[in-house]
């Protein structure tokens, strides 16, 4: 077992971090003030080949593994996590087709992002759905070579430039989660609308919308797996995507200690650095070393995925881990700057704010700790 990144990695790492320096971090303001979808940087990171890494080779991707992802996904949290989320969230959506799509199903929904760039959405969450994903409403029902659709989404990372969904709906309404189906949805079918985009606390470059389906017609061709099968595909693709999102939170507390270092450094309480008082000095402390423990539960998920090993359970821990673990140093960060962190011309209010939606979307802390806890007792 070692911890060093191959040449390739460090390559990876610093070309992720050089753009999120040079490129994400100047607009990351503008952006998180505006709300203004970030195309100018995504086409930027898509042609730099930092989009869509997770596609298989044969398919026009990188194939990068896991932990590679998660390398990448930790710098451009470092960056912004707002622009990450932006920038990254196809691999929420793809990841389905890549696990369970036929190999036509793949040509058709994955090859087109090598030659253009383009957005895909992962649309499961619903107004009255979220932890509890069996209780969603949205129906599919089988009328010859096609199916019918309809319902509500909800909280849609992507949605209003999403050029296809991956859409979790019942095809059986009194099977539980064992009725649940998964399907391909491309963007211009009729009936398909998308909301407005919601006016969030943080993470403000991202995204986020409702959608609506009245009497959507989709090809059958467009059901991944076999009717039944959506629940357990679904789950198997947050498996995948949750040290992702974990490396992005490791990311975004990295950018808060750092930012609270430097602060502390220079900042003078009763003739000295406030760095040098326990009550600072410690808390930075505890960030570092919380930090190098969530990047290691990170890594440990990932590479549990590229070695095909099941990794549910370490992808709960680090979720979870990460999760609290970003929302504490951020919160720590406000608190070194004082007054100054409480005000938007310094960083450290922003990184609080982004950092909350971490303990919320791909599973909340507390629905990891379900998993956890499943998880342990059923061995």
């Amino acid at each position: 077992m070692g911890f060093d990144l191959d040449e390739d990695q460090k390559q990876l790492r610093d070309l992720a971090h050089d753009f999120a320096e040079k490129e994400i971090r100047p607009k990351a303001p503008f952006h998180d003030e505006t709300g203004d979808w970030p195309k100018e940087l995504l086409h930027k990171a898509y042609d730099l080949g930092l989009v869509n890494v997770h596609i298989p080779a044969e398919y026009g991707g990188l194939g990068l593994g896991a932990l590679n992802g998660c390398i990448l996904e930790e710098e451009m949290g470092w960056g912004c996590t707002g622009i990450a989320t932006a920038i990254t969230a196809n691999s929420l959506a793809q990841a389905p087709v890549i696990l369970a799509g036929s190999t036509e199903q793949k040509k058709k929904w994955l090859t087109p992002f090598s030659s253009e760039h383009l957005i895909s959405a992962y649309a499961v969450t619903e107004p009255g759905a979220g932890s509890d994903v069996a209780a969603i409403q949205t129906t599919a029902v089988r009328k010859g070579d096609k199916y019918v659709l309809n319902g509500q989404k909800m909280w849609i990372t992507g949605a209003g430039h999403a050029n296809w969904f991956f859409v979790l709906a019942k095809t059986d309404k009194e099977a539980g989660h064992k009725g649940m189906s998964a399907f391909v949805v491309p963007r211009d079918v009729k009936g398909l609308s998308v909301g407005k985009k919601e006016n969030n606390m943080g993470q403000r470059a991202s995204d986020t919308r409702g959608m609506a389906f009245e009497d959507v017609e989709i090809d059958a061709a467009n059901l991944l797996g076999k009717e039944g099968d959506g629940f357990v595909i679904a789950m198997k693709a947050f498996d995948h995507t949750r040290p992702l999102v974990a490396a992005a939170g490791v990311g975004l507390a990295r950018a808060a200690m750092e930012n609270a270092v430097l602060y502390a450094a220079e900042r003078k309480a009763f003739g000295r650095p406030i760095w040098q008082h326990e009550g600072v000095g410690f808390m930075i402390a505890d960030m570092a070393s919380d930090i190098e423990a969530a990047r290691l539960l990170t890594w440990k998920a990932a590479h549990q995925i590229d070695n095909n090993k099941r990794n549910t359970l370490n992808a709960a821990y680090a979720k979870r881990f990460t999760a609290d673990m970003a929302m504490r140093v951020a919160i720590d960060a406000v608190q070194v700057f004082g007054g100054n962190g409480f005000n938007k011309e310094y960083p450290a209010e922003k990184l609080m704010r982004d950092a909350k939606i971490f303990q919320i979307y791909e599973g909340t802390s507390q629905i990891q700790r379900v998993i956890i806890a499943r998880e342990l007792f059923a061995k």
